[in-house]
């Protein structure tokens, strides 16, 4: 126990007296000439790329038809061998009665 002391008190001490080594924007001097050009950099190119990735989803979000997919009742798909614990155990937690179909079909449909 005594040897495991002294050894982590040696290496703690080594660690301490050895100086720190600078990185490697500030050895050369020049960090602060990097911090502006990375901070003009954020500002010019990054958030207007990120506004114009948001301004093209939006348009093609707004060209997107909104129609209700078929119902085809496959045999394989839905299957409830066991009632959910909530509501009334047909639906799913995170249930959408727009795009999620029940074992008979869409909610709200009379076909």
């Amino acid at each position: 126990m005594s040897a495991l002391r002294k050894f982590s008190g040696a290496l703690l001490r080594s660690s301490l007296d050895q100086t720190r080594r600078p990185l490697s924007a500030t050895a050369a001097g020049h960090g602060e000439d990097a911090v502006k050009k990375w901070k003009i950099l954020t500002f010019v190119v990054a958030l207007p790329g990120v506004a114009v990735c948001m301004l093209n989803m939006y348009l093609k979000e707004q060209q997107h038809s909104h129609e209700q997919p078929d119902f085809v009742p496959y045999s394989h798909l839905r299957l409830r061998s066991k009632r959910f614990p909530w509501g009334d155990g047909n639906r799913s937690l995170f249930h959408n009665p727009h795009l999620n179909a029940l074992p008979a079909g869409y909610e709200g449909h009379d076909e």
